[in-house]
């Protein structure tokens, strides 16, 4: 999804970049061995990139959900979203990274069901929260935690709504390009 807004902002290039994030920015391009264009154009607004750095940062850390369960939260957020660049990226690392069955990610960006019952339900509480504005019903709460969640982990769906909410919307009004390195990836909501 594309805002029909575009930012006319252009992205930060690293060499330009002010002081105040060039060392943030060059310790991405360092993780990640380029500068991933999602970086690029949040930095015109300094907050934001250290906003959702370090939210992402606490979320993959400190969050309670495995590695794989942590993907399909960001999968499910951004395509509900209609981010297709953030759909793109995270199907990578769920495919390269986070161990999430290609089947598991595939339902996820078709919109099909999950054939996982436990991440099906993660995927469906997620829905329901974005939906809700987070505000679930009681049934919808006790369904999640009867499928083994716990009441933290609704809270910290909060913070990973959050970071996505940050890439998903500033990729919609930037028109973000996907890195060629997500290319296999790329998707179109």
């Amino acid at each position: 999804m594309k805002s029909e807004y575009k930012m006319s902002q252009p992205a930060v290039e690293l060499n330009s970049a002010p002081e105040e994030i060039k060392n943030i920015l060059t310790e991405q391009k360092n993780n990640f061995g380029f500068l991933p264009n999602m970086y690029a154009t949040m930095a015109n607004a300094p907050s934001m990139l250290k906003m959702y750095l370090n939210g992402y940062q606490l979320f993959r850390q400190e969050a309670t959900f495995s590695p794989a369960e942590q993907e399909v939260v960001f999968l499910t957020i951004s395509r509900e979203n209609g981010c297709d660049y953030c759909m793109g990226a995270h199907s990578m690392i769920a495919d390269k990274m986070s161990g999430v069955p290609a089947d598991v990610t595939e339902s996820i960006r078709n919109n099909a069901p999950i054939d996982d019952p436990k991440l099906q339900v993660l995927h469906d509480f997620v829905v329901t929260m974005l939906n809700k504005r987070g505000a679930p019903s009681r049934a919808e709460v006790e369904c999640f935690l009867a499928a083994g969640y716990t009441e933290q982990q609704v809270l910290e769906l909060i913070v990973a709504i959050a970071v996505k909410t940050l890439s998903n919307y500033s990729n919609h009004l930037f028109h973000t390009e996907l890195d060629d390195v997500f290319a296999d990836y790329r998707w179109v909501g």
